[in-house]
């Protein structure tokens, strides 16, 4: 059917464009994750770095007394890892909550060997290849049900050389008579590679000042002369990580391991598991042997932990802070504002969140707006209130989102609503459209229906409204000077309080434009309308242009390359589609039905490419102009032990969509006396990226008080943090290492 003989599409164009023009900013909720015991529970969960399903083994079926066992299954893939119950250095062993029906229990893991995944000096126990953690369940004699609803909700901590936590909520209905052996070979692995209780007999530990002396008998013969590992249950009691000797004396095995100096327990009596030391292949390690040894003689004393690692800073190296909101702890450089001077530094902020460079392309909205009204002081004071509460909701509105979904479980922070690919392509269609109006090549009037199209001209209030709004969301992702400190604090405030703060922000993004409107002197002072205007609308484009590529660029950062060209085709052909609208005749109906067929199809095809987030690549060292200094990527783990080497440390957290991070890294942070500074101090550099949502930076900014970015810290070994403010000078970092 040709399309001039569809009587709709004309009218359907125009409606199309309508939503895509007024849908100014939508904040959708990112899509990445899912709520703590919100998902389908399942068999499988999968992801890119393990598969995790939930089996079960009950070979005389699971009536009273008899032998059931289930149990979760993960396959790591290559390079991955997760942890024994004990994780090492660091880690996070995997947890298992069960929902049973009344008359059945569940006891616990019975754990298998784990491997040791030596770090650099640091180093983690664990399971890599395939691993069954088998569970018992117990039935009493008195359940009569015919079946055993077993739900299952995991998590577990899986890491190569980052760490990602995972979850998952599974489900499973057990028959109590037949048998279920279908996965008996697994479970089978799993017991056989499950250490062997065995006797103390004679064996013992002692404790010297940094060392812990074992001495083990009775273990099996054909060990004897071999080199063993030696896997404490207790953590953090020695340093798995350092060099350790062990010898044989016949047949009694002795070792010689380093105490942890931060240990926090002294046990009388002590159990571990030796195995056969670095077995070949994956999955378990290699059967062992569980002892349970008396203590000789007294522990010597344990040091404090370093006061330059913030508590919040250690949770998040076990990966509690992934699934927790963590508060500022005392003591760690975060100001402890009132409620009042969180109000008056939210204010400050947002008046001086209109210099920020990601609110520019709204200034000339705002600057061609007062100039059209010319000396009606009447229209400017209502444009100039409208403004002003479409800024004000749109903060508060926000703020109440980002609340909310801080309380339901999600690890958010200021500008979370850019880190959702999707916002960020609509942001980029939005200002691709605002830039072409201004830039001369369609007319509101010729494009969207009649009604939709005199709304501007009849109601001059709804536009500046709806301009606030817009200028929120540009200038929401920037965190301006007095504004980190109002906002982290907020984070923790009862809501009404925190949408004081919020709204305070808003108010003092819109109190120029308020002033200005109310203030004669300021009107008088503005260029008289005139043929200039249309020159300046159209140079305005420009920035609206300069905004998009921005956006694209982000948007690569998120979803890569085919992303972001995918975007790039689908603003090319919307742009000719607003052209064609513009055209008259039969050629405007061909042309604009061609395009808007192409537009569906492209978003069909191509479009799923904008929203996906592709797998995050593993961090890069930046090399810098000074030689031997580079930005390395950041992690608690990585910050942690740099500080305990004694090394300052200079973290930088940034965002691809943060418009100051980007400005300070190609102004203050690389100056070159200031990188200069850094190599005397030997200062070492670390670049935590917030483009994507990351929960262990969340945690970081949140242990400084802070929820947004940029933040920039210096942690030094004994020493409270540095935090410095948000819009760098060459001379604040200098003054501030040269404190160190």
């Amino acid at each position: 059917m040709p399309l001039n003989a569809i009587p709709s599409v004309r009218h359907a164009t125009r409606r199309l464009l309508g939503v895509l023009l007024l849908a100014l900013a939508p904040l959708s909720v990112p899509a990445q994750g899912v709520l703590s015991g919100a998902a389908p529970a399942q068999t499988v969960v999968q992801s890119d770095q393990a598969r995790a399903e939930l089996l079960a083994h009950a070979p005389e079926g699971a009536g009273p007394g008899q032998p059931v066992w289930v149990g979760l299954q993960i396959t790591h893939a290559p390079d991955w890892h997760t942890y024994w119950k004990n994780s090492g250095d660091s880690g996070l062993p995997t947890d298992l909550q069960w929902t049973l029906p009344p008359g059945v229990t569940a006891g616990a893991i019975a754990w298998p060997t784990p491997r040791k995944f030596p770090i650099g000096n640091l180093a983690n126990y664990g399971y890599d290849g395939t691993v069954v953690l088998p569970v018992p369940l117990t039935v009493d004699p008195g359940f009569t049900g015919s079946h055993i609803d077993i739900r299952l909700y995991a998590t577990w901590l899986v890491c190569r050389k980052e760490c990602i936590p995972e979850e998952g909520n599974f489900a499973l209905r057990l028959p109590v008579r037949g048998s279920t052996g279908l996965h008996g070979a697994a479970f089978d692995a799993s017991f056989q590679a499950s250490p062997k209780d065995q006797p103390a007999q004679d064996s013992h530990a002692a404790p010297e000042p940094g060392f812990l002396n074992v001495a083990l008998s009775g273990l099996p013969a054909a060990w004897r002369g071999q080199t063993l590992e030696f896997f404490p249950e207790a953590a953090g009691l020695i340093e798995p990580g350092q060099p350790w000797t062990q010898s044989w004396d016949g047949e009694r095995w002795r070792a010689r391991v380093p105490l942890s100096p931060h240990r926090s327990d002294s046990p009388q009596r002590l159990a571990l598991v030796v195995a056969q030391a670095s077995p070949a292949g994956q999955g378990p390690g290699s059967p062992g042997v569980r002892l349970d040894v008396p203590v000789q003689g007294t522990w010597p004393a344990a040091a404090p932990l370093p006061a330059a690692v913030p508590e919040a800073l250690q949770a998040a190296l076990d990966a509690n802070a992934a699934r927790s909101t963590v508060a500022a702890p005392a003591g760690n450089g975060a100001s402890p504002l009132t409620l009042g001077a969180a109000v008056l530094g939210a204010l400050l902020g947002g008046l001086i969140l209109n210099l920020m460079p990601c609110v520019f392309p709204v200034l000339a909205i705002k600057v061609l707006a007062f100039a059209q009204h010319g000396e009606r002081r009447s229209a400017h004071r209502a444009s100039g209130i409208a403004y002003t509460a479409g800024v004000v909701l749109s903060f508060v509105a926000l703020g109440a989102l980002l609340l909310g979904l801080r309380a339901a479980g999600e690890q958010l922070g200021w500008g979370f609503q850019l880190q959702s690919p999707g916002v960020v392509a609509a942001l980029a269609v939005l200002f691709t459209l605002i830039g072409l109006n201004l830039a001369g090549l369609f007319e509101f009037g010729s494009v969207l229906p009649s009604r939709v199209a005199s709304l501007q001209a009849r109601n001059p209030t709804t536009d500046a409204f709806l301009t606030g709004v817009l200028a929120t969301a540009i200038a929401s992702p920037c965190t301006a000077p007095f504004m980190g400190a109002s906002l982290g604090l907020a984070i923790a405030l009862p809501a009404a309080q925190a949408l004081a703060v919020f709204a305070a922000l808003g108010l003092g993004m819109a109190l120029p434009y308020l002033l200005a409107s109310w203030v004669p002197a300021v009107a008088r002072a503005l260029p008289r309308p005139g043929a200039w205007m249309a020159t300046f609308r159209h140079l305005m484009a420009f920035p609206m242009f300069a905004t998009v590529v921005w956006l694209l660029w982000v948007l690569g950062q998120q979803s890569g390359i085919d992303g972001a060209a995918a975007l790039l085709m689908l603003l090319v052909v919307l742009a000719l589609l607003v052209w064609a609208l513009g055209l008259r005749g039969r050629g405007r109906t061909v042309i604009a039905g061609l395009s808007l067929v192409g537009l569906a199809w492209l978003g069909w095809a191509i479009g799923p490419n904008v929203t996906r987030l592709q797998d995050a690549a593993p961090g890069q060292a930046v090399a810098t102009a000074v030689a031997g200094v580079s930005w390395q990527p950041w992690s608690p783990q990585a910050q942690a032990d740099l500080v305990a080497q004694g090394r300052p440390v200079f973290v930088d957290f940034t965002a691809a969509w943060c418009v100051t991070c980007q400005y300070n890294k190609r102004t203050t942070l690389a100056d070159a006396t200031v990188l200069g500074d850094m190599a005397g101090k030997n200062v070492a550099l670390l670049r935590a990226d917030w483009t994507r949502r990351d929960p262990a930076v969340t945690a970081a900014l949140a242990s400084l008080g802070r929820n947004g970015v940029p933040v920039y810290a210096i942690y030094k070994n004994g020493q409270p943090p540095q935090v410095l403010t948000e819009v760098l000078s060459v001379d604040e970092v200098r003054a501030a290492l040269a404190r160190l």
